[in-house]
């Protein structure tokens, strides 16, 4: 009877030791964990932010169920539904991985155009804004423009695309601004209605200097030349600097712009601040009329006057000056030799269609 009970106690204990062991988890679990969280590394939110939302729904019902099944009692659990669940789980998964390295391609390419145009946009208003003493204005936006493109090329060597085309936005509102700023310039100088008026006005003075056989001078700020003519054909060529907004035609007081028109020289300085000059008679009737008709249409302020005291001085052809014309000292000694008060100054901004200006712009 011993015997029988011992026997009884032996099998007991067996069958609580044996029953009671709990089954083993499915491997699909801890995998899926794994792929879950991946996924999140890989930014599934962002690049496919249906499918993993889809994703994780599918994964917390899985493993609420798993939860379920472990609270039963060992003799009872039975993993197969949960397994099969989280099988699912990493099909969609695996499904998921692919469209994010797809999407992620896309946006790799996509931020490298961007970043690649960008770069070309920004080098070639450099370019521009290197031609033109109005330039300096857009370099500041271009400084700026630069730096975010460095931030995004950094986060996109990073692979951090999508922090890339945050910078990427940021940028284009500085190209436009540089842009705003250079642009009309240079469609300015590729304007066929300009270039007739300047021409005609070059050829009249040209004209005048040879049926007179008097010297006469033709300001061609495209070029940045001064050129002395001699009974109608060129005789010297002198480099110049503008104003600081010489590129434009000046209308007023303070605009720092270059005139364009027909003048003639009123005085001769011979002690001047910047060496030598050639006072011409801006204003004339025709900036006079020009004058009073921006005022008109509102583009002048009512208490700005049309300013004066334009001349062709020394100092430097390098010089930015206020709207004068600027010429190394040996330069102006030498025209200031030869012509006299009462010869023609003409300003032009260009004489030739293609000139340095426009073939710039159509070439951007």
């Amino acid at each position: 009877m011993q015997n029988i009970i011992k026997k009884i106690l032996i099998l007991t204990i067996l069958l609580w030791v044996f029953g009671c062991t709990a089954s083993p988890m499915p491997p699909e679990v801890k995998l899926a964990e794994e792929q879950e969280h991946n996924l999140w590394r890989s930014e599934a939110q962002v690049y496919a932010p249906a499918e993993y939302n889809r994703y994780r729904i599918s994964f917390r019902q899985a493993k609420e169920d798993l939860i379920k099944e472990k609270s039963r009692f060992v003799w009872f659990q039975d993993y197969r539904i949960a397994q099969s669940e989280f099988r699912d789980v990493l099909k969609a998964g695996y499904v998921l991985q692919e469209k994010i390295l797809k999407q992620k391609n896309i946006k790799k390419e996509s931020t490298f155009n961007q970043i690649s145009s960008l770069k070309n946009r920004i080098e070639t208003l450099k370019g521009l804004t290197e031609m033109i003493n109005e330039g300096r204005l857009a370099r500041k936006d271009l400084v700026k423009a630069e730096l975010l493109l460095s931030e995004a090329t950094v986060r996109y060597d990073n692979d951090d695309y999508v922090a890339a085309e945050d910078k990427i936005k940021k940028i284009s509102g500085f190209i436009t601004a540089a842009e705003d700023a250079v642009l009309p310039i240079f469609n300015r100088y590729a304007d066929r209605s300009h270039i007739n008026k300047w021409q005609r006005l070059a050829k009249e003075t040209i004209d005048e200097s040879k049926n007179s056989d008097i010297p006469a001078i033709i300001v061609n700020k495209s070029k940045r030349i001064l050129v002395l003519y001699k009974s109608g054909a060129p005789f010297k060529t002198f480099s110049i600097g503008l104003g600081r907004n010489g590129s434009f035609d000046k209308l007023h007081a303070g605009d720092n712009s270059t005139p364009e028109v027909k003048y003639r020289v009123i005085k001769k300085i011979s002690v001047s601040r910047y060496h030598k000059a050639l006072l011409i008679n801006y204003p004339n009737e025709d900036d006079r009329r020009n004058f009073i008709r921006a005022k008109k249409k509102g583009l002048i302020p009512a208490g700005v006057r049309i300013g004066g005291l334009i001349e062709i001085h020394g100092g430097g052809k390098d010089s930015m000056t206020y709207g004068c014309i600027a010429m190394d000292n040996n330069a102006i000694d030498y025209i200031f030799s030869l012509v006299p008060v009462g010869t023609k100054v003409t300003i032009v901004g260009a004489i030739d269609y293609e000139n340095g200006l426009s073939s710039a712009i159509e070439g951007r």
